[in-house]
């Protein structure tokens, strides 16, 4: 795999959570939500402890709490879709401030919001700790089938391709007076939408012309790979293991 690939969730920082393999750091985190999900409901302090230890694991790796909720915005319709539970699921109804609501649709919104949030604040400290080069390297060594790390490889960077042809077109169209005000700008657009259609399969032709002439043969050499030291497992372990303390206290207690 080529040069590294930065991208906006990343933070780049020197500590123990950054220096960690990162499949290490997928599997950590793949573990982590599974517990999370198999967690009863009713144990909510359950869910505060699990907070309590992202919130270590964030401090660990340098993440600012500012930077941490910013990207916890993502989720934010899946916020939306829990608070209509109460008012459409049917059970059993509670009256809290005069509203009359499901106690099935509350358990439910606090399920989807607690596990959720969880979720996502654990793949954000993944992404902040671990660029998509390094990623997609963990990906591999966690054998994830060859054919889906290189989809997801050309799609991160074709991506990048097409959003910058797109950023070019932009600023050919604003240097020739164009502002997108009103329908008759949809023709202009539409033509634009077409043209980057047409440039992006003509580049992606020439991209993979120039890869069969290299060599490519169905599979993208590894050019550094990357090995974890039984230390690094184990530290990277304890995120999930601890949780897992959690989840067991919570079906018990």
């Amino acid at each position: 795999m080529g040069a590294g690939h930065a991208h906006k969730l990343y933070r780049q920082d020197a500590s123990p959570v950054h220096d960690l393999p990162p499949h290490c750091k997928i599997a950590a985190s793949f573990l982590f939500v599974i517990v999370v999900v198999s967690t009863p409901r009713e144990a909510m302090w359950a869910f505060g402890l699990y907070a309590v230890l992202l919130g270590v694991v964030a401090t660990a790796a340098r993440i600012p709490a500012g930077f941490l909720l910013k990207r916890l915005l993502i989720e934010i319709p899946f916020v939306a879709f829990a608070v209509l539970m109460p008012f459409v699921v049917p059970g059993d109804k509670v009256h809290v401030l005069g509203l009359s609501l499901s106690e099935n649709g509350l358990w439910g919104a606090w399920n989807v919001l607690a596990k959720g949030t969880l979720g996502v604040a654990a793949s954000v400290i993944l992404a902040s700790t671990t660029d998509l080069r390094a990623l997609l390297l963990g990906l591999q060594r966690l054998r994830l089938p060859s054919l889906l790390v290189q989809i997801a490889s050309f799609m991160i960077r074709y991506g990048d391709v097409i959003t910058d042809e797109m950023r070019r077109m932009s600023i050919a169209r604003r240097s020739r007076g164009f502002e997108a005000k009103g329908v008759k700008a949809w023709s202009v657009l539409a033509k634009s939408a077409g043209a980057l259609f047409i440039r992006s399969y003509e580049r992606g032709e020439r991209v993979h012309l120039a890869m069969v002439s290299r060599g490519y043969a169905g599979s993208i050499p590894v050019i550094d790979d990357v090995t974890a030291t039984g230390a690094q497992w184990r530290y990277a372990a304890l995120l999930p293991a601890s949780a897992l303390v959690v989840c067991l206290l919570g079906w018990t207690l």
